[in-house]
C-alpha cells in the first residue's frame, strides 16, 4: 500500500470513528444510557468502575476504543506492515477523529449562535410591530384647577 493511499485512508477512516464517538457521547439518541454512565462515573466506589463509565461520556476517551474497533475490522496500518503500523495508525486515527469532532463542535456552536441571534431579532421585530399597531395613548388635558397642590397634604386639589 502506498503512502498516499495510507494517508487518504487515514482521513477517510477518521470520519466513521469521529461519527460514532460523537454520536454516543453527545447526541440525544444515547442520552439516557450516557446519563446513567455519567451518574455511575461519579458515584461508583471502585476507581476502575468510575473510569469505565466515564469513557462513555468523553468523546476523546471513547474515540480510542472506537479507533481500536475500526483498526481491528479494517486491519489498517500506517507506515509499517507489522505491529508498529497498528500503533502509529491507532494514534494518528485518534488524532484525526478528534480534529473532525473539534471542527464539528465549532460548526455546531456557530449554528446554535446564529439561531439564538435570529430568534432575538425576530422578537425585537415582533415587539416593534406590536407597538406600531397599537394606537398612541390619549393624553388628557388637565386644567389648572384639577392639578394637585404640591404643598397640600395627600395631594389635595388646589382651592
Amino acid at each position: 500500500m502506498t503512502i498516499g493511499y495510507q494517508i487518504i485512508s487515514l482521513f477517510i477512516l477518521g470520519l466513521p470513528v469521529a461519527s460514532v464517538a460523537w454520536t454516543i457521547t453527545h447526541e440525544d439518541v444515547f442520552r439516557e444510557p450516557r446519563d446513567w454512565c455519567k451518574k455511575n462515573s461519579e458515584q461508583c466506589r471502585n476507581l476502575l468502575q468510575r473510569k469505565f463509565f466515564y469513557l462513555f461520556t468523553c468523546e476523546y476517551c471513547f474515540s480510542h476504543y472506537v479507533t481500536a474497533f475500526f483498526l481491528f475490522i479494517t486491519r489498517y496500518k500506517l507506515l509499517f506492515n507489522d505491529w508498529r503500523g497498528y500503533l502509529i495508525a491507532f494514534f494518528a486515527l485518534v488524532w484525526v477523529a478528534n480534529v473532525y469532532m473539534n471542527l464539528y463542535s465549532h460548526v455546531r456552536l456557530d449554528v446554535k449562535r446564529e439561531r439564538v441571534e435570529i430568534a432575538a431579532q425576530e422578537k425585537t421585530i415582533e415587539a416593534i410591530d406590536n407597538t406600531a399597531q397599537q394606537p398612541p395613548p390619549l393624553i388628557a388635558a388637565v386644567t389648572s384647577s384639577e392639578r394637585a397642590d404640591p404643598r397640600a397634604p395627600d395631594g389635595h386639589k388646589a382651592p
